[in-house]
């Protein structure tokens, strides 16, 4: 018994007959004949009772209405939903992530897919360690992984997105006096605001800071990296942090100085070599293109002038108020109905 039997039967009932089902189907008659009987063969029970020249439903053909109507409808089902995973109207990306980055940028790229695409689930690992990303993505328990570059040749494949740029965070109304950009050496004895070692960050800053002959003073180690901000802007000591994260607090009236030399690091995605699922290659193809769009906007303000922290804060603030202006014409917040009443 296979499904285009199944799609025949119906006809046949739905018809009243082989004539008039084998013209809706646009088959042949002989050819829809054959299934049934073949179909009969299967079940080993007469389906119709065959009276003059037409044919009306057997017992067994009665018992088997039911269950062939639900069986077309369970495929038609399990086809709309694939539809809808392959036109990227639903479906579900895993995403590995280093701990320091699902801040920054990782937060960002996630939240302005789901805006496109709010009935697309994601998830997000996070890892302190690039080895244990690397699993996450080898293992295909995570389909994509945001990372650090260069990643060890691992039998994945690796694409650049962006240059992360780290700049100097201080209280606010503090460090007026300093310079911008200001030296890495200038940095000895500022007290600094950390998250905790071992991190990916955090081994970069203090590599950073040694190689320009800084013995960084820690004045504050602190595990969550969401408290490194509020610290920094009561006064606990300055932070270096990625721009994104230096604008917002720059916002709040933080002073934000740039480093001389810059302090950038390359960030991207890796994958397994085999295909990518096609919500996954969306996820990519908008991350990209809002990037693009992201060192465009910057590169027009710094050629009117503006400074790279200046560039940036104007950018996120367009942004911001356009997302805003968004938000109050449609919410992003889209409930969607579940259950026999969604069908009301």
């Amino acid at each position: 018994m296979d499904v285009r039997q199944l799609e025949y039967f119906l006809a046949v009932v739905d018809n009243g007959g082989v004539n008039r089902a084998a013209a809706a189907l646009h088959v042949a008659q002989p050819s829809l004949s054959q299934s049934i009987r073949k179909l009969e063969k299967d079940l080993r029970t007469q389906l119709f009772h065959r009276v003059g020249r037409g044919l009306v439903l057997a017992p067994a053909g009665e018992a088997l209405v039911g269950p062939a109507r639900q069986v077309l409808r369970d495929l038609a089902s399990a086809r709309e939903a694939v539809r809808e995973v392959r036109d990227v109207e639903r479906g579900r990306i895993d995403i590995a992530g280093l701990s320091d980055m699902s801040t920054d940028p990782l937060s960002v790229w996630v939240a302005q897919f789901r805006l496109k695409n709010p009935r697309v689930s994601l998830r997000v690992a996070e890892r302190d360690q690039l080895p244990e990303v690397i699993e996450l993505v080898k293992s295909g328990d995570c389909e994509l992984g945001v990372t650090v570059l260069p990643v060890p040749q691992e039998g994945l494949v690796h694409e650049f997105l962006i240059d992360q740029r780290f700049v100097l965070v201080l209280p606010p109304g503090s460090g007026a006096e300093l310079p911008d950009p200001l030296p890495l050496g200038a940095l000895a004895g500022i007290p600094l605001v950390m998250g905790e070692r071992n991190s990916a960050s955090r081994t970069y800053i203090e590599g950073m800071l040694r190689s320009a002959g800084v013995v960084p003073t820690i004045a504050v180690e602190v595990p969550q990296r969401g408290a490194v901000v509020p610290m920094l802007m009561a006064g606990a000591g300055a932070a270096i942090l990625p721009l994104r994260i230096a604008v917002d607090a720059r916002q709040r009236g933080a002073v934000v100085r740039e480093l001389a030399p810059c302090l950038v690091r390359q960030i991207g995605v890796i994958h397994r070599p085999d295909w990518l699922t096609e919500v996954a290659e969306a996820f990519l193809r908008q991350t990209r293109e809002g990037l693009a769009s992201w060192n465009a906007a910057i590169d027009r303000r710094m050629a009117t002038g503006m400074t790279h922290v200046e560039a940036a804060a104007s950018t996120v603030a367009a942004i911001e108020k356009r997302q805003i202006e968004e938000f109050l014409s449609e919410s992003p917040l889209r409930i969607e109905p579940d259950g026999p009443e969604a069908n009301r």
